[in-house]
């Protein structure tokens, strides 16, 4: 969607934002906004572009933008914002505004991109803001190179200062837990006028504005006193996936843009799990220690931090959250049943949200070294729990080496060429493997000819 607008006697949300203290005031509510650009002229309306509050407007593209039309005052390329938020006892939020080809005063400031981005994330158990990925590359002004360093000024000429990336970011722990991300990635002030533009004019290019404040559970009730009782949220029926650690688990986690990619899916609609370089062996069945069993469930796949996550098929996403093991984990069911685990990631994407529906190929998580693997090379736990061994609970896996090399070419294969892991009983003796899987069933009960209760009698004799 692209916004362009003019705003009668509009203050600057992101002066205010910047002079407020972090971390967000006690009465803050989890939020996220953007701005791609506004200019502020004295006695005259505010004019912005790509200017975005969740939860009202999420996204603006543009192809290229002049203002005024003759592009004068500013040109700019293709720019794009994005904000997102998530609420709850793990809240979330995240702004970005970026824009590509900037030029101002008909080339007399000019920069190559302007990247406001900010997240911020909080919980009874941590609460953290990052804007780090904010940046001004190739910034140059009056024909002279402009450092992109945070809180970097320069005098231009005799008629104005610009000023680069204004920077806050603040949390608590403290009830309620909270943490915000505030980024005015450049801002050009005139001391007189200029270009058509009076003096006390200011341009303000690629701001962001991330708050997350946890909700905090009620408190327990003294003994005698009646508890109302809750509204349950509406969810998918979904059966929680066989997971081992749950104890102390908690919901959500950080929350990053997703990148745009392109995904070669097979035939049957499945891709491999990660985008980009990456490398993995044959681990399944592996002794280790310290987990359920005893043996590995799954198997790692090894990446850059930070690669993209993306959804094995078309499911629908469930059990987003940390736990000790697993670190920052989600679960994925496919359309057949089918069981995906992505463990240690270090964020999520926006689309990672219980009970979401994503199509395979989409962007749902970035490559960590959360939980147990702390310390260790980033890298993917991945496990595959087909619907059809789910009566094994969560040993209820196969052996996911040969299906990973035939998605990486596009391939489909049955998930019976991964081997299944068989355990050992209690009296050290390998079990069979079963005599049959069931792939599909049909109610018959109902088709003509059969004599009613024939069925259910000869099956319990």
């Amino acid at each position: 969607m692209i916004r362009v607008v003019v705003l009668a006697g509009a203050a600057l949300a992101v002066s205010a934002a910047l002079a407020a203290a972090a971390p967000p005031p006690q009465s803050a509510t989890s939020g996220a906004n953007a701005v791609l650009l506004r200019i502020s002229i004295p006695g005259q309306d505010n004019v912005a572009l790509g200017e975005l509050t969740w939860p009202t407007n999420l996204s603006a593209d543009v192809q290229s933008f002049q203002y005024p039309a003759d592009g004068s005052i500013v040109s700019l390329g293709r720019s794009r914002a994005v904000v997102s938020a998530q609420t709850g006892e793990a809240a979330t939020a995240q702004a970005l505004a970026q824009v590509v080809g900037l030029t101002l005063f008909g080339g007399e400031i000019t920069a190559a991109q302007v990247t406001a981005s900010t997240t911020a994330g909080a919980s009874q158990r941590s609460a953290g803001s990052d804007v780090s990925a904010s940046a001004v590359l190739g910034l140059r002004a009056l024909g002279q190179d402009v450092s992109g360093s945070a809180g970097s000024t320069a005098s231009l000429a005799d008629w104005g200062v610009i000023s680069v990336l204004s920077l806050q970011s603040g949390s608590r722990r403290a009830a309620p837990p909270g943490a915000q991300g505030t980024v005015l990635a450049l801002r050009v002030t005139l001391t007189t006028a200029h270009g058509g533009l009076p003096a006390g004019s200011e341009i303000l290019v690629g701001s962001a504005q991330a708050i997350a404040v946890a909700q905090v559970p009620a408190r327990p009730r003294p003994p005698g006193e009646q508890t109302p009782r809750p509204t349950p949220p509406v969810r998918p029926s979904l059966p929680n996936a066989p997971e081992p650690d749950t104890e102390g688990a908690v919901p959500g986690g950080p929350v990053l843009a997703s990148p745009e990619v392109s995904a070669r899916l097979s035939s049957d609609g499945y891709v491999f799990p990660i985008f980009g370089t990456a490398s993995f062996g044959d681990s399944f069945g592996a002794p280790r220690p310290g987990i359920p069993g005893g043996w590995h469930h799954g198997e790692d796949i090894f990446a850059p931090e930070g690669a993209p996550l993306l959804a094995v098929a078309d499911g629908t996403i469930h059990q987003v959250g940390f736990i000790k093991l697993g670190g920052y984990r989600l679960w994925l069911r496919d359309d057949l049943g089918n069981d995906f685990y992505y463990a240690h990631l270090s964020a999520y994407s926006p689309l990672a949200i219980e009970g979401k529906r994503v199509e395979g190929g989409d962007v749902i998580g970035f490559v960590g070294d959360t939980g147990d693997a702390d310390g260790g090379a980033p890298h993917l736990h991945f496990e595959i729990h087909p619907a059809a061994m789910a009566g094994l609970g969560y040993d209820g896996v196969v052996a996911p080496y040969p299906i990973l090399i035939a998605w990486r070419r596009a391939e489909d294969i049955s998930f019976a060429a991964g081997r299944i892991y068989a355990p050992v009983d209690s009296g050290g003796n390998t079990l069979p493997p079963p005599g049959a899987v069931l792939l599909q069933a049909d109610d018959i009960a109902s088709t003509s000819g059969l004599v009613p209760g024939a069925l259910e009698r000869v099956l319990t004799r």
